[in-house]
C-alpha cells in the first residue's frame, strides 16, 4: 500500500481523486470506482501498489505492438483494478475480480527484467498490461523511472482513461503505448464501458507526440462495428498521423456480453476501410484473415512476416523498404 498521488483532502475526511476522469469523491473507508484507491481516515491510498496478479515474458507482438522492436520479447506484469467496466472485458477476472497477488517492489521487477536478458532472452524491458496499468499509477511511475535508468524500455497497454496532468508526468518515462480505443462514439463509451470518449481521444493526441503509439479497436458485434463508426475512427487517426498502426481485433463472448463473435466479414470490411487512409492496419484474433503481416504503404512489398508470434523481418533494410526505399515506421 502506498499513499496515492493526485488527490485532494476534503472536509469530513472525504478524498477527491484526480487521477482519472471519473473524479471520484470517496468517503472514509470506501474505495473509488476502480476498487484500488481507498480512503482511510481522510488519506487516499493506492492499495494495489506492488501487488502483481500476473507476469511473464511475452512477444512484443502480443501487446499488440507490431512496429516497436518487432520480434523482441518484453517482461509483462499486471495488477488488479480498472476505471472502466466494459461488459465484454477479456481480462475481467483480473480487472474486476479478486485474484491472488504477489508482492514485488519496483527494483525487484526491474531485476526480473534484467534476469531475462542474462538468461539469453531478447527482453527489451517492462510492459505494464493485463489489467489497467494507469490504476497502478504510483507503482508504474516508480518502476518506469528505475527501468529507464537501467537502460530498458517501458511499455503501457492501456485504455487511456487518465487526466492530462498525471499523464504528462508519466510520459517522459514511456517508450511505447498500445491504447485501446473502445469505439468512436460517446454513447458507446457510456453504455458499454461506463466512461467517455473525449479523455481517450485526448490521451492519444498527447501520447502520439511523445512516444511510439499503436491503437487497438475491439469490434463488438452490433455495438461499435458499423462502417460509419469505423470510418469516423479512421478519419481521426489519419488526421493525427496516417502511420499510426491500427489493430482491429475480433471479439468473442466474455464477461457480461454474449453477443456472437465478430463476423470475419465485418473485420475484413474494417481493415479495407482503414487501409484507404492509413499505412498500417491489422486484423487480430482472426488467423483466418491473414491480417498480421506488414506491407510497404507505397509499393506493397511484404516487410514483416508474422505467423502467430513468429516474426521475420523480410523486406526491411535499415528502416526502409528494400524494394522501393520508402522509410517505414518501425522503432528498433
Amino acid at each position: 500500500m502506498h499513499e496515492a498521488l493526485y488527490y485532494e483532502k476534503k472536509e469530513q475526511k472525504l478524498t477527491a481523486c484526480r487521477l482519472c476522469p471519473k473524479l471520484c469523491t470517496i468517503p472514509e473507508g470506501k474505495s473509488g470506482f476502480c476498487r484500488v484507491r481507498q480512503n482511510r481516515e481522510g488519506t487516499l491510498w493506492a492499495t494495489n501498489y506492488g501487488q502483481v496478479t500476473a507476469f511473464g515474458l511475452d512477444p512484443i507482438e502480443k501487446k499488440p505492438l507490431y512496429h516497436f522492436y518487432p520480434g523482441a520479447y518484453i517482461l509483462s506484469a499486471g495488477t488488479v483494478g480498472c476505471n472502466l467496466r466494459c461488459g465484454f472485458c477479456q481480462n475481467w477476472s483480473i480487472a474486476h475480480g479478486d485474484p491472488r497477488t504477489t508482492d514485488l517492489t519496483p527494483d525487484q521487477l526491474v531485476e526480473l527484467a534484467r534476469q531475462q536478458i542474462e538468461r539469453g532472452y531478447d527482453n527489451i524491458g517492462l510492459a505494464y498490461t493485463y489489467s489497467e496499468p494507469l490504476m497502478w499509477y504510483e507503482f508504474v511511475l516508480d518502476t518506469a523511472r528505475m527501468t529507464r535508468a537501467a537502460g530498458l524500455k517501458n511499455v503501457l497497454v492501456t485504455n487511456g482513461y487518465i487526466n492530462e496532468t498525471p499523464l504528462r508526468e508519466l510520459l517522459p518515462y514511456i517508450d511505447a503505448m498500445n491504447i485501446d480505443v473502445k469505439g468512436f462514439t460517446d454513447e458507446y463509451y457510456r453504455e458499454s464501458c461506463k466512461g467517455r470518449l473525449e479523455p481517450v481521444v485526448r490521451t492519444v493526441e498527447i501520447a502520439c507526440r511523445e512516444c511510439h503509439v499503436e491503437l487497438t479497436n475491439l469490434l463488438v458485434t452490433g455495438l461499435n462495428d458499423s462502417a460509419k463508426e469505423i470510418g469516423q475512427l479512421v478519419d481521426w487517426v489519419a488526421s493525427l498521423d496516417a502511420a499510426i498502426p491500427l489493430h482491429f481485433s475480433r471479439y468473442f463472448p466474455n464477461f457480461e456480453v454474449d453477443r456472437p463473435p465478430t463476423p470475419l466479414k465485418t473485420l475484413q470490411q474494417a481493415v479495407e476501410i482503414a487501409r484507404k487512409k492509413l499505412d498500417y492496419v491489422y486484423a487480430g484474433n482472426a488467423p483466418e484473415l491473414d491480417g498480421q503481416d506488414t506491407y510497404c504503404p507505397r509499393c506493397g512489398e511484404k516487410l514483416i512476416n508474422r505467423a502467430g508470434y513468429n516474426t521475420r523481418l523480410t523486406g526491411l533494410d535499415g528502416g526502409k523498404c528494400r524494394a522501393c526505399g520508402k522509410a517505414v515506421r518501425v522503432t528498433g
